[in-house]
C-alpha cells in the first residue's frame, strides 16, 4: 500500500522539472510534470510513483501531517521500519527522476 503523505516544496528546478519536498523531516526529488505551472516554493503536494500530482491546502496538509506524525509516535520501531521499507517498494521509489 503506497500513502501519500502531504509534502512541502523546498527548491523547484524548472529547467529539469524536478522539485525538493520535505515529508515528515525527510527530503528528496519528486518530478513536478503535472504540476510545473502552478507549483511554487512553501506549496504543499501530494505524490504518487515519484511526481507531485497535485497541491493541497496548506490547513488539510498540517492536519493531515499532524494526525501521521501521532499515528507514527504509537508505532513500535520495527513497525516504523517496515513501513518505511513498503514505501520503497512502491512504484517508482519515492523519486521523480
Amino acid at each position: 500500500m503506497c500513502l501519500s503523505i502531504p509534502s512541502q516544496v523546498v527548491s523547484i528546478d524548472r529547467e529539469k522539472m524536478t522539485a525538493v519536498v520535505d515529508t515528515l523531516g525527510v527530503k528528496r526529488e519528486v518530478g513536478i510534470d503535472f504540476i510545473a505551472d502552478e507549483v511554487k516554493v512553501g506549496d504543499f503536494v501530494l505524490i504518487h510513483i515519484g511526481y507531485a500530482m497535485n497541491i493541497i491546502d496548506e490547513e488539510y496538509a498540517k492536519e493531515s501531517i499532524k494526525l501521521y506524525q501521532e499515528i507514527i509516535e504509537k508505532m513500535e520501531e520495527q513497525e516504523r521500519q517496515a513501513l518505511i521499507d513498503e514505501s520503497d517498494n512502491c512504484p517508482g521509489g519515492g523519486s521523480g527522476a
